[in-house]
């Protein structure tokens, strides 16, 4: 538990890396049936992938750059909304008060209030004690004071803000050269790993390995073309809805789509606050939410169980734990990982004889 606490960003470098390895991993297989060296090939691959991820960055920016010069325009709209969603409650309050209670009571109620301060009153004026009226409100005088602060340097303030990020950074620098030795290196790592154990141990270690392999690629791949269906039809029904920002807010809900337990709602979430910003009917932003919510439940129901469930065999209770572990020891990066994670586990206990009860109780059958 401590090691991998405090080894976190070690170990969640080196999954990510084999996650990556085992998304590109046949596309290599592929290109190395061009008869070109397996090095040269992954290396093909990984220059399509880093360009790739390079214009997806290059249209998530401009996306994100108009959005931030829009975004006085959201806010004021979205204040605009709130301030009538508040008005219609106030009013809506009112009604209910003046239904239940009779407007006679009301004023009864007021009268009894009145006459305490009024009988007061009467009492001075008959002592010949003055009244006191409200006194006028004072303004108190505030002195403006001048706080003279030395402009940080640049460099300071570059540093001060990067400093949080710099080791996450660092072991991002080493995920394209890892998942290139992985790929490259694939038949040598898994061939000499299987050369540490003797006998029928060295069975049971390649069925664990290729239990492992199959396992987390069915759940890696099946998310990953799951996220591209769902943002190729999301980003085209918001297209259509007219939703702004649809080449972003599509993949966006898509990913938050895949997120267990909570994805509905959350992936329901960007495309109506993005409708809400710009003057639209409510029928609009409610059909903006069935629609995403629909494309959610069709994709969790029933194209999941067909790419994913039948490799990834986790019962929901083990989901449910596995999410509070890793969550907790890797924090969002755990939530992420946990599934693929527990998943490697159970290919190993379901391989290993010693530890196929526990498999068990992991698995959903």
């Amino acid at each position: 538990m401590a090691l991998l606490y405090y080894g976190r960003d070690f170990f969640v470098t080196l999954i990510i890396s084999a996650l990556f390895a085992f998304i590109l991993d046949p596309v290599v297989e592929l290109i190395t049936r061009l008869r070109l060296p397996r090095p040269a090939a992954t290396g093909i691959v990984i220059g399509i992938a880093v360009i790739a991820v390079y214009l997806l960055m290059v249209v998530a920016w401009t996306q994100f750059s108009t959005l931030s010069e829009d975004l006085p325009t959201y806010t004021s709209r979205i204040n605009e909304l709130l301030n009538k969603a508040n008005d219609k409650l106030g009013q809506l309050e009112k009604e209910t008060v003046d239904m239940v209670v009779p407007k006679a009571l009301l004023q009864q109620q007021q009268q009894i209030e009145q006459k305490p301060q009024e009988a007061a009153k009467a009492r001075k004026r008959r002592a010949g004690v003055p009244v006191e009226r409200n006194p006028a409100p004072t303004v108190p005088l505030v002195q403006e004071v001048h706080i003279h602060t030395d402009p940080k340097p640049l460099v300071n303030t570059f540093y001060s803000y990067a400093s949080g990020y710099f080791h996450i950074l660092v072991m991002a620098g080493f995920v394209p050269f890892l998942v290139y030795f992985m790929l490259s290196w694939r038949d040598h790592i898994s061939r000499t790993f299987l050369h540490l154990f003797q006998g029928d141990t060295r069975y049971v270690a390649g069925k664990s390995w290729l239990g492992i392999s199959e396992a987390t690629r069915a759940y890696v791949l099946g998310n990953f073309f799951l996220w591209i269906l769902l943002s190729s039809l999301s980003a085209i029904t918001f297209f259509f809805l007219a939703v702004p920002y649809w080449p972003l807010i599509g993949p966006v809900s898509a990913f938050l789509s895949l997120v267990p337990y909570v994805g509905l709602p959350l992936s329901v979430a960007p495309p109506v606050i993005a409708a809400l910003a710009i003057p639209n009917k409510f029928k609009v932003i409610a059909g903006i939410a069935l629609i995403t919510a629909a494309l959610h439940v069709v994709a969790m129901n029933f194209l999941y169980a067909k790419i994913i469930g039948r490799k990834v065999r986790l019962n929901p209770f083990v989901v449910t734990v596995a999410l509070m572990f890793w969550g907790t020891l890797w924090g969002t990066v755990g939530l992420i990982l946990a599934v693929p994670v527990t998943a490697a586990l159970k290919a190993v206990c379901d391989n290993v004889e010693s530890l196929r009860d526990y498999g068990k109780i992991l698995g959903d059958d």
